[in-house]
């Protein structure tokens, strides 16, 4: 790690799942020698999650590479206007503009896309179908951990899914996407489509949703890209 790339990382988790599934992530960066933080969302609401996320770059000394996966990319859009942000990575992440939230940008799916299976919201939360977990968001997770992270989902909360972007960081900041080509929770199409709008660099994957579980050196790999260049 030369001298001048950044140091700090911070990892914010997406829906449906908690920061715990970014572990071979952390163990890569953290072997090279890079301060890695992994934030707990309560995935309630944006505001909160927001909030959650900016304590633990505050938390870091130096700027920080803000990475979100999923939903947490809303996250790392509103919250990496923070001044010691020099960087951000989606990793299958959504990027709203500036009044849009997950909500909207799943609007309008590409013709023929898959559709999440997300079961109608129980007291303002949403889950995905457990049975159909696997293969729409974790396809290429061994069986048992995929069944482990279906039936240890974190309620997703509605207020999240609906909260808005105010100010996008994207556009003061240079981005970085990866794509999985074989997602079946947001559309490789969508994928493109924001990646392209935000400027972003982009590499493909093979991959499912999950690829920060499944191929962690491909999400590692990009994170030091932009850590050497952000």
């Amino acid at each position: 790690m030369s001298e001048e790339s950044v140091k700090n990382v911070v990892l914010v988790h997406g829906g449906f799942v908690d920061g715990s599934g970014w572990q071979g992530v952390y163990d890569l960066l953290t072997a090279e020698g890079y301060s890695v933080k992994v934030v707990q969302n309560p995935t309630v609401s944006l505001e909160d999650d927001v909030a959650v996320t900016k304590r633990a770059i505050a938390d870091c000394e130096g700027p920080v590479v803000l990475v979100g996966h999923s939903y947490g990319g809303a996250v790392v859009t509103e919250a990496g206007t923070d001044e010691k942000v020099a960087a951000l990575v989606y990793i299958a992440g959504f990027v709203p503009d500036s009044g849009e939230s997950v909500n909207t940008l799943i609007a309008d799916p590409p013709p023929g896309a898959p559709v999440p299976p997300i079961l109608p919201p129980q007291d303002g939360f949403l889950f995905l179908d457990r049975e159909k977990f696997a293969a729409s968001f974790a396809a290429d997770v061994p069986p048992g951990q995929a069944a482990f992270m279906a039936d240890s989902q974190v309620p997703w909360g509605v207020g999240a899914l609906q909260g808005a972007v105010t100010r996008p960081a994207w556009r003061d900041l240079p981005s970085w996407y990866l794509i999985t080509t074989e997602d079946r929770m947001i559309p490789p199409a969508a994928q493109q489509a924001m990646s392209a709008r935000a400027g972003s660099s982009v590499t493909e994957v093979a991959a499912s949703h999950s690829v920060y579980v499944s191929q962690p050196q491909a999400v590692a790999s990009l994170i030091k890209e932009a850590a050497q260049r952000g």
